[in-house]
């Protein structure tokens, strides 16, 4: 099992930006697709964008495109959520996640497909 933590969770006005960190430990990192899902209070966990082993792939939820940017730097066993354009609706509990398979990407916006998760970073967004 791959150790996940996440950190750069807080309060920020509507229209700020926060980075959010997810650092691994455990398994090689490099070899497992990773992504960023979040649970809005009151709601189902829901996905929010995914990237490749390598970096060189990445896909978002709707809600984020062209706001949210994903990146992992496998020196650091780290994943990075950029988020800017913040929303009060972007408040949830925000979560990383491992592929289950290593070398496999599927794209996948799933939570089942991922194995390994962090306790989440709560991330509140004022209006």
């Amino acid at each position: 099992q791959v150790q996940l933590v996440e950190s750069g969770g807080g309060l920020v006005q509507a229209g700020g930006s926060l980075r959010l960190s997810c650092a691994a430990s455990g398994r090689t990192f490099s070899a497992y697709a990773m992504g960023w899902f979040r649970q809005p209070p009151g709601k189902e966990r829901e996905f929010v964008a995914g990237i490749s082993w390598s970096g060189g792939d990445t896909y978002y939820a709707d809600p984020v495109k062209d706001r949210f940017t994903i990146s992992r730097d496998n020196a650091k066993n780290t994943v990075y959520l950029q988020m800017n354009s913040l929303k009060p609706e972007d408040t949830a509990v925000y979560y990383c996640a491992a592929g289950r398979i290593p070398n496999y990407y599927s794209r996948s916006r799933s939570h089942r497909d991922f194995g390994s998760w962090g306790q989440g970073t709560q991330v509140a967004v004022s209006s």
